[in-house]
């Protein structure tokens, strides 16, 4: 994959370059805190083998872990059996993704300009990488998801609950600014961009979580 990430000062919209530096500064600490966060998580792990599962089904092409972190979803979704590549705005988180998962490819680059042809994909997963994008960005992200996948192409979206319905609600992310949304004006969004939700689930936070958390798993219908 190459790098799709514009790296000019005078183009770049200050929150890229924001959650960038945001994440390079806490890369290490981010690795070693979520290393074995999936362990715990009985009820990620599913929708994870859900989609894993779907994806094997058609296969239609690889999975892209969007927003890829240092690489455990990656890794877990591999031993799973998917074709799995990474990709994120963090130098240094790709960095600690490629020492700790050689056997994975992982590139710096950006979700909403992916340097992917059209209809290469068979599954997408965005794990949390959504919530730094300003809400009025999604519904482009969500169309270059379509762009990418095959049809009938698979993606998993996580991200945390807003407290009122049909709502986006931006709170006080400890890296950058971010956005926690309803479940149905997500999947409202994911529709007009020619997906169909197939599954939904909402959890209660756990104890170090301080929000519920979402699951929307959707396929490209056209």
């Amino acid at each position: 994959m190459q790098d799709s990430t514009d790296h000019s000062a005078a183009t770049e919209l200050a929150d890229i370059t924001t959650t960038r530096a945001g994440y390079d500064g806490v890369a290490q600490l981010y690795a070693d805190l979520f290393k074995h966060n999936l362990e715990s998580r009985a009820l990620d792990r599913a929708m994870l083998a859900a989609f894993a599962e779907s994806v094997a089904d058609l296969s239609s092409g690889p999975v892209a872990d969007l927003g890829c972190g240092p690489g455990q979803v990656a890794a877990h979704l591999a031993t799973l059996g998917a074709e799995v590549f990474g990709i994120d705005l963090s130098a240094r988180m790709v960095a600690l993704a490629r020492a700790e998962f050689p056997h994975l490819s992982f590139d710096q680059g950006s979700m909403e300009r992916l340097s992917i042809d059209d209809g290469a994909l068979g599954g997408i997963v965005a794990w949390y990488s959504l919530i730094h994008l300003p809400p009025d960005r999604v519904p482009m992200v969500f169309r270059e998801f379509h762009r990418v996948l095959a049809d009938h192409g698979h993606v998993l979206l996580a991200f945390q609950t807003a407290d009122l319905p049909d709502t986006v609600e931006a709170f006080d992310h400890k890296v950058a600014r971010a956005y926690r949304w309803a479940p149905k004006r997500l999947a409202r969004l994911l529709t007009d961009a020619g997906f169909t939700v197939i599954a939904r689930m909402v959890r209660e936070p756990r104890p170090d979580e301080r929000f519920g958390q979402a699951f929307l798993l959707a396929s490209k219908v056209r």
